[in-house]
C-alpha cells in the first residue's frame, strides 16, 4: 500500500474511534472565555451606565420639574420649554452660536483642505509641518490658551502692539462687542489641525492614475482638483463637517474664559452653552438649563440628521 493509503486508513480508524460530535454545548473553557469578556467589559458598562445614561436620564426627569439644588424637584411639565419661546437672552445666545457655527466651521475646513493640498505635493519636513498644524487642535479647547488669546487681543495685547509699530491705532478687540465674537471665530479657526490630518490620510487614498490619465488629457492644477482631488474627498469633506459642527456648538471654554464668564461685551459672545451654565450654575435653575441642554441636544442632532440626508447630492463614493 502506498504512503498515502496507509495515512487514509490510519485516519479513518482514528476517526471511527472518535466519539461524535453532538454539538450545541459550550465547553468549560468557553464559559470560563465568556465570563472573561464580561469581566473586561463591566468597567466601561459601569462607566456608561452611571457617568453618562444615568445623569442623562436624570437630567431628562429635571428637565420637566423646578429645581434649585436645595428643595426638591417640582413638577412643572412643559413650562421650562414654553419659557424658552419668550427668553431673549436664549434667543440672542442662539443667534450668538448660529453666527459662530456658520462662520467659523467653512473657515476651518476651508483652511484645513488648502494646507492638506500643499501638504500632499512632497513638502520637505512634511512630519513636522503636520505636527506643527496639528498642535493647536490639542490645546485650541483648553483654559491657558484662553488666557492667552485674551492677551493678544486685548487692549495692550500683542496684536495692538504690532499694529502700533506700522502705525495703526488699536482697539479693544475682546470689549469691543462688534468685533469680540470674531476673536473667538479665530481661534476656532485656528484649531484647523485635526480636520487637515484627516483630510491629508483621504488625499493618499486617491490612485495617482486618476491625476496622471487627467494629464494626460491635458487638464491644468485647478481642473485636476475641482474634477478629481475635491470630488473623491467629498466623504471626508462630510465627515470633518458633521464633527465640526456639532464640536463648534458645544463650545464653551473658549468664551468663558475670554469673557469672564460674563457673555460680554453686551453678550456678544454668550454662546447657547455658557448661557446655561449661567443658569445652572450662576442662578441654580436647574430645571430650566436641563431643558435647555435637551434643547441644545435636538439642535445637534436636527443639523447632523440634516447633514446626512443632504450627502446623497453632494458626498460622492468611489466604487
Amino acid at each position: 500500500m502506498s504512503a498515502l493509503g496507509e495515512l487514509g486508513s490510519l485516519r479513518g480508524k482514528k476517526t471511527a474511534g472518535q466519539k461524535p460530535d453532538r454539538g450545541g454545548g459550550v465547553g468549560p473553557v468557553s464559559k470560563r472565555d465568556n465570563l472573561a469578556g464580561y469581566l473586561f467589559l463591566a468597567p466601561w458598562l459601569l462607566g456608561l451606565f452611571l457617568i453618562t445614561i444615568g445623569p442623562m436620564l436624570a437630567s431628562l426627569y429635571l428637565s420637566f420639574t423646578d429645581y434649585n439644588l436645595i428643595q426638591a424637584p417640582k413638577w412643572i411639565g412643559l413650562e421650562n420649554f414654553t419659557r424658552m419661546l419668550s427668553d431673549e437672552r436664549l434667543h440672542n445666545s442662539l443667534r450668538v452660536t448660529f453666527t459662530y457655527v456658520f462662520v467659523s466651521v467653512p473657515l476651518q475646513l476651508a483652511i484645513a483642505l488648502l494646507l492638506a493640498v500643499v501638504l500632499d505635493r512632497g513638502v520637505r519636513g512634511m512630519a513636522f509641518y503636520r505636527s506643527v498644524f496639528y498642535l493647536p487642535s490639542l490645546l485650541g479647547s483648553s483654559v491657558a490658551i484662553a488666557i492667552l488669546w485674551r492677551q493678544v487681543f486685548g487692549t495692550t495685547g500683542l496684536l495692538n502692539q504690532l499694529l502700533d509699530v506700522v502705525g495703526i491705532e488699536g482697539k479693544g478687540w475682546i470689549s469691543d462687542p462688534s468685533t469680540a465674537l470674531g476673536t473667538l471665530v479665530v481661534l476656532n479657526v485656528w484649531t484647523f489641525g485635526s480636520p487637515m490630518v484627516i483630510f491629508l490620510a483621504g488625499l493618499r487614498q486617491i490612485p495617482s492614475m486618476y491625476y496622471e490619465a487627467a494629464s494626460v488629457d491635458g487638464a491644468g492644477t485647478l481642473r485636476r482638483f475641482f474634477s478629481i482631488t475635491l470630488p473623491l474627498l467629498t466623504p471626508i469633506i462630510f465627515f470633518n463637517l458633521v464633527l465640526q459642527i456639532i464640536h463648534a456648538f458645544q463650545a464653551f471654554t473658549q468664551a468663558f474664559v475670554v469673557s469672564g464668564g460674563s457673555g460680554g461685551p453686551s453678550d456678544s459672545t454668550m454662546f447657547f452653552t455658557l448661557y446655561l451654565y449661567d443658569r445652572g450654575f450662576g442662578n441654580f435653575d436647574m430645571g430650566y438649563a436641563s431643558a435647555m441642554a435637551w434643547f441644545l441636544l435636538v439642535i445637534i442632532g436636527i443639523f447632523t440628521a440634516a447633514n446626512f440626508l443632504l450627502s446623497k447630492y453632494w458626498v460622492f463614493y468611489d466604487d
